[in-house]
């Protein structure tokens, strides 16, 4: 399994054949030169950054499928303290003797996370089903004698629904003594510090101080109101009516259009566009998805419809920008 930067794949979009099609022409003579001993191989690319930059980073490509790195929507994945090296989101492809414990393991993740992702229903995977692996973490909570979901979701500042989701409970469910459960996105709240500040609590945003493209993106509804200004990664919530446009912020190519109203990490339906520039935007919570993956799309063409899908409540557009600044949060 080879995954490398959607830069690197010439073949998944035919678009990129303008870019690539000269350097081509020019290296044509040369590759007779090259045989088993002599051709060059893949390097891994190097990163002499210990602790690089999240949420903008490279599309992750397994077995031929492109996925932008991306958590979810405010209190939900978007608010997740990621302890794996990779902030990539990917996706994958099931072969012949997958499992869900082995497919886990290769990405580092719980068998949970698979299934929370994917609406996978009954531990069930087939060969060609396409997976998103999230790089979601969170914290691992052993209950305690009188603790329930509601006061264990308050302490660690967790969403009771998403807690229950993830671990395949109900949301009023009597926990046992002794029980270890996973909370997607919980934060251990630090010691009071010892002098006052009016800086206030530490952030939990992402992805937000990338470069300002200024007047790059347009404005991605179709009229609609900031009803939620940044949060999550690096996103914001516009209101509008039930299946008002939702229109690309940028021309650029579908690389993910998740439909079918699942769960899909909070999101619900979504889309993710790549952007020439190198950043991506996202579209959540849609009614109804009108564009596939690998279609090119233009600025302001309509990609979806407002809706409420995921974890949403009242009709709204989940925008994020991801390798740059959000120009329209408040």
């Amino acid at each position: 399994m080879l995954i490398s930067p959607l830069f690197a794949q010439a073949s998944v979009f035919s678009i990129l054949n303008v870019f690539f099609g000269k350097y081509a022409t020019q290296t044509q003579a040369q590759s007779s030169n090259f045989n088993s001993q002599t051709i060059p191989l893949l390097q891994p690319a190097v990163n002499i950054d210990p602790n690089p930059a999240k949420g903008g980073g490279d599309i992750a490509v397994v077995d031929g499928t492109a996925l932008v790195p991306t958590d979810g929507p405010s209190g939900t994945l978007a608010d997740i303290e990621e302890q794996s090296q990779s902030s990539q989101i990917s996706v994958y492809t099931v072969r012949s003797g997958d499992t869900l414990s082995g497919i886990a393991e290769m990405f580092d993740v719980t068998v949970n996370t698979i299934i929370w992702a994917n609406d996978i229903k009954g531990r069930i995977i087939r060969p060609g089903d396409m997976l998103i692996i999230l790089p979601i973490t969170g914290i691992r909570h052993t209950v305690a004698k009188g603790e329930t979901l509601q006061s264990i979701a308050k302490k660690y500042k967790g969403d009771t629904a998403e807690i229950a989701s993830y671990n395949e409970i109900s949301s009023d469910s009597k926990l046992a003594l002794g029980t270890v459960i996973i909370i997607p996105g919980g934060e251990v709240t630090a010691p009071p510090a010892t002098t006052r500040s009016n800086s206030g609590a530490a952030s939990r945003l992402q992805g937000a101080n990338g470069p300002d493209y200024g007047g790059y993106y347009l404005w991605p509804v179709n009229g609609g109101i900031v009803t939620q200004g940044l949060h999550g990664f690096n996103g914001i919530d516009i209101g509008a009516p039930k299946n008002t446009a939702i229109l690309a912020a940028a021309e650029g190519v579908v690389i993910i259009s998740k439909g079918g109203g699942g769960w899909n990490g909070g999101y619900g339906n979504y889309v993710v566009v790549q952007h020439q520039n190198g950043t991506q935007t996202l579209y959540s919570h849609a009614a109804q998805l009108l564009v596939s993956p690998g279609d090119q799309v233009a600025q302001g063409q309509t990609i979806a419809l407002i809706g409420r899908t995921g974890q949403a409540t009242g009709y709204h557009l989940h925008f994020e920008v991801r390798g740059a600044k959000n120009p329209f949060a408040k």
